[in-house]
């Protein structure tokens, strides 16, 4: 694996500057679809925003939008659909776009970036520290930094990553929003106080998580079209039999979007606890106050909002819960 990322180095390596604004050539064909435009998606967050559209003549399309680059866009048929992820450069780039298998085989050709991207995706077992080493000046180890890796690393070791990137990549949009996360990680850690907030129920009643600490509580991160959280539920909703006689409450916190969808899940899950969401998706201000880069994601806290633990899952959560509340009745 060592050797592979080597090589990305040799031809990737040297390639990128700051990102600068400049006329997209951007041109394509549509294929598998009788779709009658193309949309390209600014990347923000974990979402796409339509910035132009493109008619479909003839089974091609062209853009020539004016956009920063090299940056992450998106590129898709529908708009309600999760678009081709496709770094876009200066210089003529070509796209043979096909909706089938979730645009996985669409093909890009002209943006090096793109190349060492899906050479990255295609790869198992990288290391974060070693792929940015080889890839210093590149936008993307420092998006792979920012969308894979920022929730699985400690603030300590986000911020040693963004050091091994170039000098020309220290103003990214990605690595800005990296050093905010540490610095929102950073006061979040055990032994801490959890930051409060108020939001609203599927009542529409406000509710505040400070008047409702009580024992021990799980402000727990969750959304209904997150399938990793639906497959967490069940685990959850035997901790909360266990233990809720003891002590053990919890606050849901939905990233959902929709009203209809989040109130869905939490019938069909049987979800019997305390849920708020201000149904932002990754735009929630209660997530990016938690720093909650990825879901499921859970913080434990006492009575007085203290942080126990974080991320507990599984079995985990049950043993905690045994350790700090005892063996059910």
């Amino acid at each position: 694996m060592k050797k592979i990322l080597l090589g990305f180095a040799l031809l990737f390596g040297t390639a990128q500057t700051q990102a600068q604004e400049s006329n997209l050539q951007l041109k394509g064909t549509v294929i598998d679809t009788v779709a009658q435009y193309v949309y390209l998606q600014k990347f923000h967050n974990k979402m796409f925003t339509t910035i132009d559209s493109a008619k479909v003549k003839e089974g091609s399309f062209s853009f020539k939008t004016k956009v920063k680059t090299p940056e992450l866009y998106g590129l898709s048929v529908n708009t309600e659909d999760s678009p081709l992820y496709v770094f876009l450069e200066k210089g003529p780039i070509n796209v043979k776009l096909s909706p089938k298998k979730y645009y996985s085989t669409s093909v890009v050709e002209g943006s090096e970036s793109q190349n060492l991207f899906e050479s990255y995706r295609k790869s198992k077992e990288v290391e974060i520290s070693t792929f940015i080493t080889e890839n210093p000046k590149s936008i993307v180890p420092a998006y792979v930094l920012y969308r894979n890796w920022s929730y699985r690393l400690t603030p300590e070791q986000i911020t040693q990553n963004i050091a091994l990137l170039d000098k020309s990549q220290q103003n990214s949009t990605y690595v800005k929003e990296l050093k905010e996360l540490v610095t929102v990680l950073d006061g979040l850690s055990v032994g801490k106080k959890v930051p409060d907030f108020t939001a609203n129920d599927p009542q529409g009643k406000s509710v505040r998580l400070s008047e409702n600490l009580k024992g021990y509580t799980l402000v727990d991160f969750w959304a209904s079209w997150c399938g990793p959280c639906r497959r967490e539920n069940p685990n959850i909703v035997a901790a909360y039999k266990e233990f809720h006689d003891k002590g053990f409450n919890i606050v849901g916190v939905s990233l959902d979007k929709k009203k209809e969808n989040w109130i869905k899940g939490i019938q069909d899950d049987n979800l019997t606890w305390l849920h708020v969401s201000d149904l932002l998706f990754w735009n929630s201000a209660i997530a990016k106050l938690y720093g909650v880069r990825a879901i499921p994601g859970n913080y434990l806290v006492d009575s007085k909002g203290i942080i126990v633990a974080k991320n507990l899952h599984g079995e985990e959560l049950q043993t905690t819960l045994r350790s700090l509340l005892g063996q059910a009745n």
